[in-house]
């Protein structure tokens, strides 16, 4: 047995470093003794040059062992792991050899795509088995002999329970973003499917973080796993710029018009927290002028494919997704990603943010964040290298600046008979003969500018959100006794849940999946407190109402509801004791 191994993007002796050759020079595909015929897959495609990630599995030492490779999304990890499985596959297979797990099903569909340009030249076939689509077109795929599976964990179970996924000559199975699928609640899913191959596959993860689930669901099924790592905690994108706007925290969306107004984005990626937020936001944006479309977990298959072959080729090309619904989604071209509100975690700010930046091209990550907010924020950059641009909010005179900016640059740029100019060139010269020309353009600028949003003035209100919370903290110091017997909480249900997935540590991401299943705001959730592997959460009585339905969808995030919930929420705080309510119950009434 070989033991683990760990090979770092850089190394601390130079002369020891497993990838120095790939350091002076840059190698073709065709340097690492690939077949021929994905030679010339990927020179027909256009690539030349493997990326760093193909460049450190392809050279490691790969064959038959179990790998973990952490590398950022959009690194070109899906050929890191299709060219060295292909490379070794018997072209005479007819059976599954080779099973891809991916999170989402555009990722899936995605990566199968990959592998049909990939095996053009090979006498290999591809099935996708996802979830939202018809199982007989699958099933009939499977049986005429599909060497290569890229599916989801739920849809690959159904198809290894009903026996129509054929597991017994599975050489290897890759888990790609191993540990978004592990955050969407598939680990049932996955140690179902793992216990159903043959012992002897290999074994490959790919994931950009490795938090305890991960590490866990490793230890079980990697066997002396080689690690290859392209990716440091905390490290920064090189070709991610972001950027902080603090907003005022009652007017959110007025701040992200401005921001959109000022950023000027030619293809944005907005992150809400619930599906109800997305839904509003994205109207509210259609309102203001923008071309905007919501994209949420409870859309349809055919739904979720209109929006997004909208947003790939830029008809509409601002998109507003919750977390879950935007795990996995791979676009190219997206200039900015547009985080409102405090994320529930750094690895989630970082995951978001590497939904621009992708393949060598440069991108911007923004976060819109109220005054309260920026504190929580900055703690958790301690964590991280990253460096962050802060920003108030734009006002409307700097916004129009910009957009006056951008006009002049557009309307000098451009030349005859592009843009469909030329059609109204001989009417431009009969309305020049016709009318002093100054008068006649600023009448045109005048037309201009009151089609074009202005944006909102929030300054005022971000200040005095500013003092109010300098005049909380200096009262905070000196806290009034009077004031804090006399301080109420909302009434709610205390509510018990389980959580499959061991012990609880992040109270953002069960706030998420209450709003997500439960279809509620936050402000319908209470107090959340975390005990090991159970939650107590205070739910009001409108998330109450809909915990039984929204079940399923808990379950899906590792959390199953309990009985045993208390009428109301009236526990003191930790560590103290209201001494006057536990007297009076002591004393007997009347004077003695």
């Amino acid at each position: 047995m070989k033991r683990d191994e760990v090979i770092k993007d850089e190394c601390e002796e130079p002369e020891a470093c497993p990838c120095e050759a790939d350091c002076e020079q840059e190698e073709g595909f065709d340097s690492y003794g690939l077949r021929d015929e994905l030679v010339r897959a990927i020179s027909r495609k256009g690539f030349e040059t493997p990326t760093p990630v193909q460049r450190k599995v392809l050279s490691s030492d790969w064959q038959d062992r179990d790998l973990i490779v952490r590398a950022r999304t959009g690194s070109g990890k899906t050929l890191a792991f299709l060219l060295p499985l292909l490379q070794d596959m018997r072209l005479s297979e007819r059976s599954p050899c080779l099973l891809v797990l991916a999170p989402t099903r555009e990722l899936a569909q995605q990566t199968a795509r990959e592998a049909e340009w990939l095996t053009r030249f090979l006498d290999v076939s591809v099935v996708s088995l996802v979830g939202g689509l018809e199982m007989s077109p699958q099933l009939r795929a499977l049986r005429e002999g599909a060497a290569i599976v890229v599916g989801t964990p739920g849809r690959t179970r159904d198809h290894i329970e009903r026996r129509s996924l054929r597991t017994e000559n599975i050489r290897c199975v890759v888990l790609d973003e191993g540990d978004l699928m592990l955050d969407m609640g598939f680990r049932e899913e996955l140690e179902s499917i793992l216990d159903a191959l043959p012992e002897d596959r290999c074994t490959w993860l790919f994931s950009a973080t490795m938090p305890p689930e991960v590490r866990t669901l490793a230890a079980r099924y990697l066997e002396a796993p080689l690690t290859l790592s392209l990716v440091e905690e905390g490290e920064q994108h090189e070709d991610i710029v972001h950027r902080v706007y603090q907003i005022p925290s009652r007017r959110r969306f007025e701040g992200l018009v401005n921001i959109l107004l000022w950023e000027h984005p030619r293809r944005s990626l907005v992150f809400c927290h619930t599906r109800l937020e997305s839904i509003e936001i994205a109207q509210r944006l259609q309102d203001e002028g923008f071309n905007a479309a919501a994209l949420h977990g409870e859309m349809t298959q055919r739904e979720r494919n209109a929006v997004l072959a909208s947003f790939k080729s830029g008809s509409m090309p601002c998109l507003v997704a919750t977390n879950v619904a935007a795990r996995g989604l791979d676009v190219e071209g997206v200039t900015h990603v547009i985080q409102l509100g405090l994320p529930d975690d750094c690895e989630t700010f970082v995951h978001r943010s590497g939904r621009t930046g992708r393949a060598g091209n440069e991108g911007t990550n923004l976060i819109l964040l109220s005054p309260v907010e920026v504190g929580r924020f900055r703690a958790m950059l301690r964590t991280t290298q990253m460096e962050v641009e802060w920003h108030d909010v734009p006002d409307p005179d700097r916004i129009q600046a910009v957009q006056r900016e951008v006009a002049e640059e557009k309307l000098l740029s451009d030349e005859p008979g592009s843009d469909g100019v030329a059609p109204y060139l001989e009417w431009a010269e009969d309305l020049l003969e016709r009318a002093d020309p100054k008068v006649l353009v600023a009448k045109l600028l005048s037309a201009l500018n009151s089609r074009t949003a202005k944006g909102y003035n929030l300054s005022s209100d971000l200040e005095r959100e500013r003092e109010r919370r300098k005049r909380s903290a200096s009262r905070s110091e000196y806290p009034s006794s009077g004031r804090a017997r006399g301080a109420r909480r909302p009434k709610g249900t205390m509510t018990r849940l389980r959580s499959s997935q061991g012990s609880v540590s992040d109270v953002g991401r069960v706030l998420n999946a209450l709003c997500t299943a439960l279809k509620v705001e936050r402000c319908e959730v209470g107090a959340i407190r975390l005990k090991g592997d159970h939650v107590m959460v205070e739910l009001l009585p409108l998330a109450l109402s809909r915990l039984e339905q929204g079940r399923s969808v808990l379950a899906r995030w590792g959390l199953y509801p309990e009985e045993g919930e208390t009428p109301r929420f009236s526990k003191p705080r930790e560590g103290r004791e209201r001494r006057g309510n536990r007297d009076r119950a002591s004393r007997p009434r009347g004077r003695a």
